[in-house]
């Protein structure tokens, strides 16, 4: 199954993407695609409403492509987990992954404008996979155990501002949480789907040049290890998204750096999880 939410920001409504790319309207079954969603079996009456052959509303298109879950109590971030972009950044692969936090209310849509924050010399881009959490995780025994515990999987852009996030001191999140800076979908595809998660390929251009192109199997730590690791020091609550890290090609690694300015358009994409794409445009 494919989760999207449409309509305007902050009234946001739950509905899926069918076969034929058709946008359809499940408000009339499910609030919203949020924690309590997930974590009250709402996949599984979702599966058996869509298996009931009833028929749904299709969303006009017209209507705004909302993120592709609503917000989560969490957005947990991964950092230098592909080796290539570790060796891009002239950083040591790391022994164990490198976690940072970003803002929950850093999400928007697909294809929202993003905002340079003000006072910004070096807003970057970041393609990354995303994982949504599906129930609640607290010391998993072991990798394999956490396989039920994802619900799904989405595109994430991990937006960044790299004054904020390595020159002003402290921590990575002042640079990570600026308005706007996680646009996530366009849909979440859900576990079961045929998705070969460690071989998927991924891409992202500017102003129609390829700036990043990479594939998961460059992750150091894989999604299974990743949920694993993190249920040994915070509990994974069921909607949290995890983004897990980013392929070679970003703005801080190019030579001379180069950073997004307003006007600029980005689009993301990553096989089996459809395409984002962003102007950007100055606070």
């Amino acid at each position: 199954m494919k989760l999207i939410r449409f309509g305007e920001e902050k009234n946001e409504k739950p509905g899926i993407l069918n076969e034929q790319d058709e946008r359809l309207d499940l408000s009339g079954f499910f609030q919203d695609w949020d924690s309590n969603f997930f974590a009250s079996g709402g996949l599984e009456k979702l599966r058996e409403i869509i298996a009931s052959g009833k028929n749904f509303p299709v969303v006009s298109t017209n209507e705004r492509w909302g993120p592709c879950v609503a917000r989560p109590y969490k957005i947990i971030c991964i950092g230098l987990n592909y080796s290539d972009h570790a060796e891009e950044s002239g950083m040591k692969i790391p022994g164990e992954p490198i976690i940072f936090m970003k803002a929950s209310n850093t999400l928007v849509g697909p294809y929202d404008e993003v905002y340079i924050p003000k006072n910004s010399s070096k807003t970057d881009w970041e393609v990354e996979l995303g994982v949504i959490v599906g129930k609640e995780a607290s010391y998993l025994n072991s990798p394999e155990e956490a396989k039920d515990c994802i619900a799904g999987y989405c595109i994430s852009h991990d937006v960044s501002e790299r004054a904020f996030q390595l020159e002003k001191g402290g921590q990575w999140t002042k640079g990570k949480s600026c308005k706007s800076f996680n646009p996530l979908g366009p849909f979440m595809s859900t576990a079961d789907e045929t998705l070969i998660v460690n071989e998927l390929e991924m891409e992202l251009k500017v102003n129609d040049v390829v700036m990043q192109h990479g594939n998961t199997n460059k992750m150091i730590f894989d999604v299974d290890y990743i949920v694993w690791y993190l249920s040994q020091f915070m509990v994974l609550e069921p909607g949290d998204v995890i983004s897990t890290g980013t392929p070679p090609g970003v703005g801080m690694g190019k030579k001379p750096p180069l950073y997004l300015k307003a006007g600029d358009v980005v689009e993301l994409t990553i096989e089996g999880l459809g395409k984002q794409k962003q102007t950007f445009v100055q606070a």
